[in-house]
């Protein structure tokens, strides 16, 4: 197998990705049984295709939530139906990877903005010293992280950011407060991540997650509708949101994946057999 450094496997990922969609197109495109099998699949049998888009390479941006500002849309495969309605199809070709990419100050605007409901100041505090957003982060390191472990005491200094362990040590407040908010706004983050993102226009936002590999990768054939993902995360919170251990705890686990630390940005990430695994 080629191997490939984190740079090149994310341009790769990108462009087997549109090719991916492009093929997923072509094959509703062309295969009309198909098209019928798969409208089936998401209820919508008395319907029939009248033709599909994909934004690829060409993909443009949308209005986003923030005034003037644009974004990206979750949706990478349209499908326009006879009776006049379109549905918005998220396309997945890998059981798991980057789903949502936000700097803590937009994903507060944003969440505030969508969903009309303010984040508590607490909370923001710790999602800032968890994603290197606080200035004062390398000071609370300095006293409260544990130094005999020096690989994750380094760490923490070079992401500028406090691992669960040090928070915990700071402040219990932080540490709890922000597990159970994660945990109590698991509906919401799911949406986020999955349809809306900073969407403004609600046609726009997607209505299914299909894991669909046509590029030779992995046999994938799964439709998630995503309201019923952000419900099943909603009702397994409790359950499944929780720190990380690996060093000292640098992730959030969440029912359809997890939260981590990248470039000091909020990266979420979905998994397929995790989501799977909410319907069991």
């Amino acid at each position: 197998m080629e191997h490939r450094d984190r740079s090149t496997g994310w341009q790769y990922a990108k462009l087997s990705g549109h090719k991916n969609e492009d093929l997923v197109k072509m094959l509703l495109d062309d295969d009309k049984e198909y098209a019928r099998f798969f409208l089936e699949r998401i209820g919508l049998d008395r319907d029939s295709i009248i033709r599909t888009s994909v934004g690829g390479l060409r993909e443009k941006n949308v209005p986003s939530v923030a005034g003037q500002r644009k974004t990206k849309s979750k949706t990478d495969l349209k499908i326009y139906l006879a009776s006049g309605n379109c549905v918005n199809i998220s396309v997945k070709k890998s059981t798991s990877g980057q789903v949502y990419y936000v700097r803590p100050g937009i994903f507060f605007d944003t969440f505030e903005r969508q969903f009309g409901r303010a984040i508590p100041r607490s909370v923001q505090r710790a999602i800032g010293l968890f994603w290197a957003a606080a200035d004062d982060a390398i000071d609370i390191i300095d006293s409260y992280a544990d130094r005999s472990n020096e690989g994750d005491y380094d760490l923490q200094v070079r992401h500028n950011s406090l691992n669960a362990t040090t928070l915990l040590a700071y402040s219990e407040e932080l540490y709890y407060g922000m597990l159970n908010w994660f945990s109590d706004n698991a509906y919401e983050i799911a949406k986020l991540c999955f349809s809306m993102g900073a969407v403004r226009d609600s046609e726009e936002w997607s209505d299914f997650i299909w894991y669909k590999n046509l590029v030779g990768e992995r046999d994938l054939d799964d439709i998630f509708l995503i309201e019923d993902i952000c419900v099943a995360s909603a009702n397994n919170a409790k359950d499944c949101t929780f720190y990380g251990v690996d060093n000292g705890g640098t992730t959030i686990q969440l029912p359809f994946g997890f939260v981590e630390w990248h470039h000091g940005q909020l990266q979420f990430h979905h998994k397929y057999k995790r989501i799977l695994k909410l319907f069991e």
